[in-house]
């Protein structure tokens, strides 16, 4: 089960997009740096499958033990609610290539918004605003029998309005894997979505629940956690209350993530350095989610 049973306590993690974009085989020495800095978990993000060294990734997690996740990266060519059958299946093709990643590296979770591409706002008619709802479900029904074939659970990732139309809150991604209705496909949230659409971080929280798998650690600004207007303290109660067992890993990016810092408009450094970022985070969320 992808749920840790580690005594009662949080895992806490980095997300290498922290670093770097796109993670290849260069990124892999970024293990040994987060397990030095405390990190007991760790999530690579696959922007492009074929540039990830399964070998090099085994070899470091050999030395270093962290648990490793798996982001998906969700550009203008994987969506799952396009109108043109084309991108809806390159977009299956590219979720089939990491669950294979996955299953390699003994990797349970594949997270993110996998339902569309990011990016991806307009104001359209209800109709086809359901219709591409439909298409989100149909999709992740196909991934979701996927991921259920390689051992793998998707947690499926609101985002704020300005990233995307489709799944914005905890009650949205709800009723979207309701619909799916898949036990391998399950929740993920992100505090810093969450900080914009929700009126109460708390009740985002419990809501979610049971299926509640997945939680990235990201501050109102995109940058250090602990040092902006998340409510903190309200996350790590709402976590509590749920008895969530999953993981709590840091996500940022750096302006020079190509794929990333465009459509996540990161356009300037959110911490005086990338390590400062990640070493003063893991302590904030170790004294908050570790008692």
């Amino acid at each position: 089960d992808v749920m840790n049973e580690r005594a009662g306590t949080i895992g806490i993690g980095v997300n290498a997009w922290v670093w770097c974009s796109p993670f290849d085989s260069t990124s892999v020495a970024l293990v040994a740096k987060a397990a030095a800095m405390g990190f007991e978990v760790f999530t690579m993000p696959v922007e492009e499958p074929a540039l990830i060294d399964v070998a090099a990734m085994k070899a470091m997690l050999a030395q270093h033990p962290l648990r490793l996740h798996v982001s998906g990266a969700y550009g203008p060519t994987r969506d799952l609610t396009h109108e043109d059958p084309r991108f809806r299946d390159q977009s299956l093709q590219y979720i089939r290539d990491t669950l294979r990643i996955c299953e390699q590296l003994g990797v349970e979770l594949m997270v993110g918004p996998a339902y569309s591409a990011v990016g991806k706002r307009r104001k359209i008619p209800t109709a086809q605003r359901e219709r591409e709802w439909e298409l989100a479900v149909i999709g992740l029904q196909e991934a979701g029998r996927m991921a259920d074939d390689h051992g793998v659970t998707l947690a499926i990732e609101p985002l704020n309005r300005f990233e995307t139309d489709l799944v914005n809150t905890a009650a949205q991604v709800k009723q979207m894997i309701a619909d799916v209705g898949m036990p391998s496909v399950k929740i993920h949230l992100d505090t810093f979505h969450m900080h914009i659409e929700e009126q109460s971080v708390y009740d985002a929280i419990l809501l979610a629940g049971d299926d509640l798998v997945y939680v990235d650690a990201s501050e109102s600004d995109r940058g250090t956690p602990g040092k902006g207007q998340v409510h903190w303290e309200e996350v790590a109660r709402g976590l509590r209350d749920i008895h969530y067992r999953g993981d709590c890993v840091i996500e940022s990016f750096t302006p020079d993530c190509v794929a990333i810092a465009d459509a996540a408009a990161i356009w300037r450094p959110l911490a005086p350095s990338q390590d400062l970022l990640a070493s003063d985070g893991v302590k904030f969320l170790k004294q908050l989610l570790q008692p």
